[in-house]
């Protein structure tokens, strides 16, 4: 175990957190009970304050209590960064259930398999999704939608407000389907809420499945408040702050940076539906936004805006997120922007967000940060289980208080997700990654992702970040293809500038990597694209391109 980072743990800041036994609706009611009058939400139009917001989770739990939800129930959130999200999330806690949230980018057939594998019987859902849902009222054990309408609570959205978000209230003419806002209206407010723990299951959150079928993650109310807690004491969150919540709160770090940990500290939170580069610019300037946590995609997108320099970004305190590595130039074009380093973060859906973060005032770039507290992060070889020494590369494998408790209804799958050592069980990240001589983790690729081209190992994340400081590059991806002679070839799937397009073909970027890295590490083949696939966190799904482009081979063949 490294301990070399707590030379530069943050001045004044403890290294060790006592995580709350109190549940995540008890820090909903306490907020509400300090700062009644204080904003919770923002948006587009609306103002949503905290006495409003308990009262439409009271509301909404005593709803699905009229509707058979107990204790330990699962239910669906499947919608887009809504009010409604919020509100949905927190009564399902409030009445005992377990939060199931989806990807709203997941189709019909991806829906059955969430609902059969969590045996769901009902769903809080977004008017523009219903559509693929709607078939499984009849077909899989879902029982009851109630369904959402954005307009609802965005009465005078303007032009920030995507079109959807401004549709009126839709009909869905079946008995199984109930308004929200008649949900709301009818709902008992005095209903007793049931006792529940911070040892309670509180979320299951699902992995993108990127590497097989989806697996559900079971966080205890307790997982979950650590990261709570960490992240807002680490990225100095008071109530003064004002969060710009852009990544999806179905996913684990839009989950605590955009919703839970805002509402643990009584802050303000700015709230887009959809990303829009424009209107995040726009909403910094006029809601004074201090901490956005993002993904490197965003704010590639966000400093590709050719009209940024004309938006007052000056009350951004803290950028900082995870997901992908940043490349260099684009942390150097974010801080002549805004004057911030990018602070990023590391973790995953099995760890509710971060195990790591960097330092706010000693960040580096490309790089996980150092241990978050009380968490043990070792660098370990995947085969041997020999702890590696610093520069050395391995697996990262974690044991803290974030940590998930197994796979739902995969037992099989949970026990290989864990190892023991020194008589802890550490969590298999299946990333390889190595600790530098300060105690910094650094993310290599995954286990499975390495290229191996005439023998040399080549990272696609090294090669990624190097093709980013290409002007001409708005973004990438580098996998490898079948190769009768290399055993691998190297190809990069580019997205370029706006600007560019049209005047920059494949064969310029391949000259360019040339003259920039080593012979066996540039991509001999490069293939401009329109744009890349991502899941809904925004993670570009290299391992797509990389089934696609071997099937091509084998075709070929």
């Amino acid at each position: 175990m490294t301990r070399s980072h707590f030379a530069f743990w943050p001045a004044r800041m403890p290294v060790t957190l006592t995580v709350p036994d109190t549940t995540l609706s008890d820090n909903l009611e306490v907020t509400a009970r300090r700062y009644p009058d204080r904003t919770a939400i923002i948006y587009y139009d609306q103002i949503i304050t905290y006495r409003m917001l308990i009262d439409e989770v009271n509301r909404m739990a005593a709803y699905l209590m009229h509707l058979g939800v107990n204790k330990g129930d699962r239910v669906l959130i499947y919608m887009q960064n809504s009010p409604q999200f919020i509100i949905s999330y927190y009564a399902i806690l409030r009445c005992g259930g377990i939060v199931v949230p989806i990807n709203p980018m997941n189709l019909t057939e991806e829906l059955f398999f969430y609902i059969k594998d969590g045996s769901i019987r009902i769903g809080l859902v977004s008017q523009e999704l219903y559509p693929r849902i709607e078939p499984l009222l009849a077909t899989s054990c879902l029982e009851r939608i109630i369904l959402a309408a954005y307009s609802d609570y965005c009465v005078n959205p303007g032009m920030d407000a995507p079109d959807f978000v401004k549709a009126p209230r839709l009909e869905a003419g079946s008995p199984q389907v109930i308004p929200w806002m008649e949900a709301m209206q009818t709902a008992a407010e005095t209903l007793p809420f049931p006792e529940t723990a911070g040892s309670d299951l509180a979320v299951l959150p699902y992995t993108s499945g990127t590497t097989g079928e989806p697996k559900g993650c079971m966080h205890t109310h307790k997982s979950v408040q650590a990261n709570v807690v960490s992240a807002a004491l680490w990225g100095e969150l008071t109530t003064e702050s004002i969060v710009l919540s852009t990544l999806p709160l179905f996913h684990v770090t839009g989950m605590v940076h955009g919703m839970h940990a805002p509402i643990y500290m009584g802050a303000a939170i700015v709230m887009m539906t959809r990303w829009d580069r424009l209107t995040a610019a726009r909403f910094i300037e006029t809601r004074k936004c201090t901490h956005w946590t993002g993904i490197s995609t965003m704010v590639v997108d966000f400093l590709s805006n050719p009209q940024l320099s004309q938006y007052d970004l000056s009350s951004l305190i803290v950028i900082n997120g995870g997901g992908a590595g940043l490349p260099e130039a684009v942390g150097e074009k974010l801080y002549q922007a805004t004057g911030l380093r990018f602070v990023e973060g590391y973790g995953l859906s099995e760890t509710m967000a971060q195990t790591h973060f960097n330092p706010l005032d000693r960040p580096k770039l490309q790089c996980l940060g150092v241990p978050s507290f009380d968490v043990d992060a070792r660098i370990i070889d995947p085969i041997t289980l020999e702890e590696k020494g610093p520069r050395e590369e391995g697996e990262i494998m974690v044991n803290g208080p974030q940590l998930f408790q197994g796979y739902w209804n995969n037992p099989s799958e949970t026990k290989n997700a864990f190892v023991e050592i020194d008589g802890k069980p550490f969590f298999r990240s299946g990333d390889i990654g190595y600790c530098d001589e300060e105690g910094y983790f650094f993310y290599v690729e995954r286990l499975k992702r390495m290229i191996n081209a005439s023998g040399f190992k080549v990272w696609p994340n090294e090669v990624e970040s190097i093709l980013y400081k290409n002007p001409a590059i708005k973004e990438v991806c580098v996998i490898g293809v079948p190769d009768k002679r290399k055993g691998e070839e190297i190809k990069a799937y580019v997205v370029l500038q706006e600007d560019k397009r049209g005047s920059v073909e494949a064969d310029d970027i391949i000259r360019w990597a040339q003259q920039h890295m080593a012979a066996y590490k540039y991509p001999r083949l490069v293939e401009i694209v329109a744009s890349l696939p991502m899941t809904g966190s925004g993670k570009i799904l290299w391992r797509k391109l990389q089934e696609e482009a071997r099937k091509q081979a084998n075709r070929e063949d």
